[in-house]
C-alpha cells in the first residue's frame, strides 16, 4: 500500500482499533472514523465486513449516518466516484436491497458521479487474514468497469488467484454460502472420521497423513485439523480459539439451507449437521469456540 495515503478505520470496539493502530505503527497514517457517512466522505474506497443484515442496513442505508447518505451529500457539490465493498457473509436479500439502493442513490447524484456497490465475501479465517491468503468471491454488476480496481484492492489481502469474479451483485454471496455449507458439513464429517480412529487407538497424525494422501482429503484435514496437536497454529491446538466460531458456522449452514430452498435443490446432509452443531453450541464447554470443536464434542460424548 502507498504509505503516503491515509487509511481510515472504524469499529465498534475501541480496543480493536487501538490494537490495529499499534500493529500498523510506522506503516502509514491511520485515522479513525465513527460512521459510514464519515468513511465515504474521507475515502473513495470503502470496505466493510459486517456481522449481519441489521448492521449492513444501518451502515449503508441509515439516512443520517449511512454510506449512501454520505456519498449523496458530498456529490451535491462536485462529481465523486465511490467504490464500496461489503465483505461479510450476509443474506442475499439484504445484499440485493443495498445494491438497489446504491443504484437509486447514484441516479440522484451530480453528472459524472458513481457509487459502485460490490459484494465480496471472504474465506480463509483469521489465519488467512494474517498470512494475506484470503479468498474473495466477488459480485459486480458492471465487471468490465469495476472488477480491475476491486481486484487490485483485494490483492492486498489475498493472492490474485484467489479473487474470483462470480457474476452480478449477489453472486459472490451465493458462492460464499455454498462454500460455507460444504465446509460446515466436512467439518463434522472429518471430525467423525478422525474420532473413529482415535477411539480405536490409532495415531491421529498418521491417520491424517493417510487421509490427506487419499480420497478423504479435504480442507479441514489438511489446513485446520480438528484434533489437537496434529497441526501447529490451528484453532484445535489453541483450545479451539481464534477460528470460525461454531455459532457463525451454524448460521451460515442455515443460510445454505435457505439458499437450497430458494433454488428448489434437494438436500440431505444439512439437517443432521445442523442438529449436531446446535447440540454442541448449546454446551457451555464449546460455546464461542472454533467450529472444529465438534471433534471434541464427539470425542467427549457417548454413542
Amino acid at each position: 500500500m502507498d504509505r503516503n495515503k491515509t487509511l481510515y478505520v472504524c469499529d465498534v470496539s475501541k480496543d480493536a482499533i487501538a490494537c490495529f493502530k499499534k500493529d500498523t505503527e510506522g506503516q502509514g497514517p491511520v485515522e479513525v472514523v465513527t460512521k459510514g457517512s464519515e468513511a465515504v466522505v474521507a475515502a473513495d474506497v470503502v470496505l466493510s465486513m459486517l456481522p449481519d443484515s441489521p448492521a449492513v442496513k444501518k451502515v449503508y442505508l441509515d439516512p443520517s449516518s449511512g454510506i449512501l447518505a454520505g456519498a449523496g451529500a458530498i456529490a451535491k457539490g462536485s462529481a465523486v466516484r465511490k467504490l464500496v465493498i461489503e465483505c461479510g457473509t450476509i443474506e442475499s436479500a439484504t445484499i440485493l436491497e443495498v445494491a438497489k439502493a446504491a443504484e437509486g442513490a447514484e441516479q440522484s447524484l451530480s453528472q459524472g458521479s458513481t457509487i459502485s456497490f460490490v459484494d465480496a465475501p471472504v474465506s480463509g479465517g483469521p489465519m488467512g487474514a494474517q498470512a494475506g491468503t484470503l479468498a474473495f468471491m466477488v459480485g459486480i454488476n458492471k465487471p468490465d468497469e469495476v472488477f480491475p480496481a476491486v481486484k487490485g484492492i483485494l490483492s492486498h489481502m489475498g493472492t490474485a488467484e484467489s479473487i474470483f469474479l462470480c457474476g452480478g451483485v449477489g453472486a459472490g454471496t451465493d458462492f460464499k454460502v455454498i462454500n460455507n455449507y460444504l465446509s460446515a458439513i466436512t467439518s463434522l464429517a472429518a471430525s467423525e472420521a478422525l474420532n473413529i480412529g482415535v477411539k480405536l487407538g490409532h495415531d491421529p497424525k498418521r491417520l491424517t497423513d493417510v487421509i490427506n494422501a487419499s480420497g478423504g482429503q479435504c480442507w479441514v484435514t489438511s489446513k485446520s485439523n480438528p484434533v489437537p496437536g496434529v497441526q501447529a497454529n490451528v484453532p484445535s491446538s489453541r483450545n479451539y480459539e481464534g477460528g470460525f466460531r461454531i455459532e457463525l458456522c451454524k448460521k451460515v449452514l442455515g443460510m445454505g439451507t435457505q439458499l437450497a430452498a430458494q433454488a428448489g435443490a434437494r438436500t440431505v446432509l444439512d439437517q443432521p449437521t445442523m442438529k449436531a452443531f446446535e447440540e454442541a453450541a448449546a454446551d457451555e464447554r464449546y460455546k464461542g469456540k472454533d467450529a472444529r470443536v465438534v471433534y471434541r464434542w464427539l470425542n467427549e460424548s457417548k454413542r
